[in-house]
């Protein structure tokens, strides 16, 4: 009997596999880092053929750390960084460019005019989205109209699309698919309908041939090719919506923060998409098999764990991400100083892609203890205001959050950021709930677990951060950050 399930985690930074047990433990997992590529401000890329190698690499070392062998494995989840999107050629396999991340902008003028004069909200009530920078469709257009000969190419059937799931899908299993979780990320699938829209691809000048089939989350893709010959690819989930389905976010107005490159706040608001005022995103949350998709709310922050990341490697302030936590630590506050780190515009509820990074309230006294705090601090500002953006939508008031990712570990951060929600801050012993979703989903497909209640009994808390901080201190903290933000605005 198979005795594993593995996940594919292919983030913004790294890529990860990880093998689970029946009991949703990690059993061994591999991880390796891919290059960032910044051609022009503004402008972020990944190179495919790169990450298809890492892939390959952190699948056969997880399994060579289980002392598995393929037979051993029931199957083969999937979760990727949504959004960054490429276009590669049907016979051959190569990209035609490197993939446009997520955190791109080259396409904002491009949204300007497809919004034309109904501007940023033109598509919501179709996809639930605002158009923006962020999704994939703008870019796929933009590869189209830009890579020299991407057109006829494409009009020719030659040109496949996708997302990082859709890539790695067809190198794995030669299937050329999709699940409903990134397919809402693009602004081309219709929520109701959870097919593409015609109107869109017209819109956006995009040949349907282009585009993978899309299917649910949880069912057989496929069958992998080379160390992992027959093995089952039954898994395919956006990352953050893996999160909430590790998470056993089953029901209705149950939630869950994922802390990574960015912060993604998701809340499952049932089987009927529910349309923000407040600037969120209406998003697929999952769909199992046959059953009905479930949708959520998403409150998406551009930039959290990457501005440690840049911290390291542009100011060099810290030889480790890790080093963050006892930097900050070494002040007792701020020192009056906010960081805004609006690299890529700011995401929820603000959608304003001219917003720039700022930071604000500097004086002498300021040393770069005082930048690390108000970096950390910052993730734990923008949570907040998603979360506010969230309770005004559902009605449904916050009771605890339920957290994970990487920068969960860091102390600091998740006792500030109870304080400033003023509610409990809930970590799970099982803090990779993004490949745990992943393998829940392949597992379910074949079997391997039984139905989602078997899932919720391997849900256990780790650590549980309750607020302490003063309502007259939170408040002051909370109009700095705000005054800050606005600081950020009109730069672009």
């Amino acid at each position: 009997m198979s005795r594993y399930v593995a996940a594919i985690d292919q983030g913004t930074t790294s890529t990860r596999c990880i093998f689970f047990d029946q009991r949703g433990r990690i059993v061994s997992q591999a991880q390796k880092e891919h290059d960032q590529i910044y051609p022009r401000p503004g402008w972020v890329e990944h190179n495919p053929l790169e990450i298809w190698q890492r892939t390959r690499e952190v699948m056969e070392e997880a399994r060579l750390a289980a002392h598995a062998e393929a037979r051993d494995v029931a199957a083969i989840g999937i979760t990727n960084q949504r959004e960054t999107s490429l276009v590669w050629d049907r016979n051959s396999g190569q990209p035609i460019a490197n993939a446009i991340v997520w955190q791109d902008t080259r396409t904002d003028e491009l949204c300007r005019r497809l919004g034309g004069s109904a501007g940023q909200d033109a598509l919501r009530a179709k996809t639930g989205l605002p158009l923006a920078t962020y999704f994939s469709g703008p870019k796929l257009t933009w590869l189209l109209e830009n890579v020299p000969g991407a057109r006829q190419r494409a009009e020719r059937g030659e040109l496949l699309f996708g997302n990082l799931d859709t890539w790695l899908l067809w190198n794995l299993t030669g299937e050329h698919v999709t699940d409903v979780t990134n397919a809402s990320r693009t602004l081309l699938m219709n929520l109701n309908t959870l097919d593409w829209d015609e109107d869109l691809l017209r819109l956006m000048n995009i040949p349907r041939a282009m585009l993978p089939q899309i299917r649910s989350s949880s069912e057989v893709y496929g069958y992998a090719s080379g160390a992992f010959e027959g093995v089952p690819v039954a898994g395919d989930l956006g990352d953050q919506q893996a999160a909430l389905f590790g998470q056993t976010c089953f029901d209705a107005g149950e939630a869950k923060n994922t802390y990574g490159t960015g912060c993604f706040l998701l809340l499952n608001t049932g089987t009927q998409p529910v349309q923000s005022r407040h600037g969120l995103l209406t998003t697929l949350g999952y769909k199992i098999g046959s059953q009905p998709a479930v949708y959520a709310l998403e409150g998406s922050v551009a930039i959290t764990g990457a501005l440690v990341q840049w911290l390291r490697d542009n100011l060099g302030l810290i030889q480790k991400s890790s080093e963050v936590e006892d930097l900050a630590q070494s002040v007792e506050d701020n020192g009056g100083m906010y960081f805004v780190p609006a690299f890529s515009g700011l995401f929820a509820p603000y959608w304003r892609s001219d917003a720039r990074g700022v930071m604000v309230g500097l004086t002498r006294y300021i040393h770069k203890g005082h930048i690390a705090r108000a970096a950390l601090e910052a993730t734990a500002y923008q949570t907040r205001e998603v979360v506010e953006a969230m309770q005004q939508d559902s009605g449904v008031a916050l009771t605890s959050l339920k957290v994970d990712g990487g920068m969960v570990f860091n102390e600091l951060l998740m006792q500030f950021q109870a304080d400033i929600l003023n509610a409990p801050v809930i970590r799970p012993k099982v803090a990779e709930t993004t490949a745990l979703g992943a393998a829940y989903a392949a597992g379910l497909a074949v079997g391997f677990w039984q139905d989602s209640h078997s899932l919720r009994q391997n849900w256990a808390k780790d650590r549980e951060w309750l607020p302490s901080m003063d309502e007259t201190v939170r408040s002051r903290l909370y109009l700095g950050w705000k005054k800050a933000v606005t600081r950020a605005l009109d730069w672009a």
